[in-house]
């Protein structure tokens, strides 16, 4: 028999000598938890967005999930964004003061507090009953700003209505085939106090969206059979569905049908530079151009008056096999110069993403997916659980990275990770 040696010195048999725990050491590890119970405590346990994702994932229909969660044809823009990200080496500093990282920047001449800026999306009530309003609450009290689309569920008074001292809202625009129609939304926007004005470029026509095909996605959703059916496992959005408001687009008339119908209706495949031109005369405020994916394009739209330009193939959702903004940011940055800010939209899912899409040039990152997986998974605190993520993912990569502010990251910081 296998023999130890035990406090007296003797020598015992291994494993002689124990004794049964008392009470008072197992009665704390005994006691019940439950401040882990609850929508709120999923939220605050799940460690990143790809968490998020998943408590989102469960918690509202298959259609709506894969709506924010899908992209076109074979999804294999979105894809490559997401694998850009995946190439980026950072390239750390040491012997530097970190103590107090800070991601703070300016956007278009505004103070932020991180390099983020709410994308716009439509049809956001689909996604929870709060929609809109609880985005933009999120965002005024993250202080970043959120642009609403024009295919958004709340109209742009609506919003301005319940806007908190110091939003930043922004109102995001599609020009319709009827140009006064246009107009006439621009104006409402300014009469609503939104400050700057998004220009999406990138949807002449829908993209094949396969997985709403797949889905049977309809706006507003229909109550067909398979739909019946899914209300047994996602009860408690059913019943916001049906107990608040219908959900339209708010800013249009025309609806019914796939999200593809409503562009092919609405907007227009005729838009040129001249339109861009046009735009830049009915507004005064910071005009901002989302869809860019080449220079040659990034100086066209500067041109004509752009503030900003967002390099993005629209998460994916347009054209497949698109530019990868990631790769094209350098360039663009390059293209332009100071003429005018560049941001970066597309495959960002961490605060890592953002900090080296600075480092290679964008003031700031526009997010979509991961403030909607948010929203799916919790409403208001969902989305501000997202940005409380994104934020101190970026304090812990400006410390570990050795550079303080985001004013000390430049070309060195990162780099394309080569291929063997």
């Amino acid at each position: 028999m296998k023999t130890s040696v035990n406090a007296a010195g003797t020598a015992s048999p291994r494993g002689a000598g124990r004794q049964f725990p008392r009470w008072s050491q197992l009665g704390p590890l005994l006691r019940a938890d439950l401040s882990g119970m609850g929508a709120r405590a999923r939220l605050r346990r799940a460690p990143d967005v790809a968490g998020i994702r998943e408590i989102a994932r469960r918690r509202v229909p298959q259609a709506v999930f894969d709506y924010v969660d899908g992209a076109a044809e074979g999804e294999v823009s979105m894809a490559r964004s997401r694998d850009a990200f995946d190439t980026v080496e950072f390239r750390p500093r040491v012997l530097v003061d970190v103590a107090e990282p800070d991601p703070s920047t300016t956007i278009l001449g505004r103070q932020a507090r991180m390099p983020v800026v709410l994308a716009p999306t439509g049809f956001t009530r689909l996604m929870h009953h709060q929609g809109e309003y609880a985005v933009a609450a999120a965002a005024a009290t993250a202080a970043v700003p959120y642009a609403l689309s024009t295919m958004g569920t709340v109209t742009p008074e609506r919003l301005a209505g319940t806007r908190p001292d110091g939003a930043d809202q922004w109102f995001q625009l599609y020009l319709w085939r009827d140009r006064s129609r246009s107009a006439e939304l621009v104006s409402r926007a300014r009469e609503a106090g939104f400050r700057t004005l998004v220009l999406t470029v990138d949807t002449p026509v829908a993209g094949a969206r396969l997985r709403d095909v797949r889905n049977g996605f309809s706006i507003p959703p229909k109550l067909t059979p398979r739909t019946l059916m899914n209300m047994s496992r996602h009860p408690g959005w059913w019943a916001n569905l049906l107990t608040t408001e219908p959900l339209t687009f708010a800013s249009l008339t025309e609806t019914g049908g796939t999200v593809a119908d409503l562009v092919g209706q609405i907007f227009d495949p005729h838009v040129t530079i001249t339109d861009l031109e046009w735009l830049r005369g009915q507004w005064e405020g910071p005009l901002v151009v989302k869809g860019v994916q080449t220079v040659a394009d990034a100086r066209l739209v500067v041109d004509a008056g752009a503030d900003a330009v967002v390099v993005s193939n629209h998460g994916g959702r347009q054209l497949d096999r698109a530019t990868t903004p990631l790769e094209e940011l350098p360039a663009v940055v390059r293209g332009i110069g100071e003429r005018a800010e560049v941001y970066l939209d597309g495959g960002v899912r961490t605060g890592a993403d953002v900090v080296a899409a600075v480092a290679l040039g964008a003031r700031a990152c526009l997010i979509g997916r991961p403030y909607l997986y948010g929203l799916m998974a919790g409403g208001q605190p969902g989305v501000s659980r997202v940005l409380d993520i994104l934020h101190a993912d970026m304090t812990r990569t400006l410390a570990l990275l050795g550079t303080p502010t985001l004013k000390d990251l430049d070309s060195d910081s990162v780099r394309f990770r080569r291929q063997y």
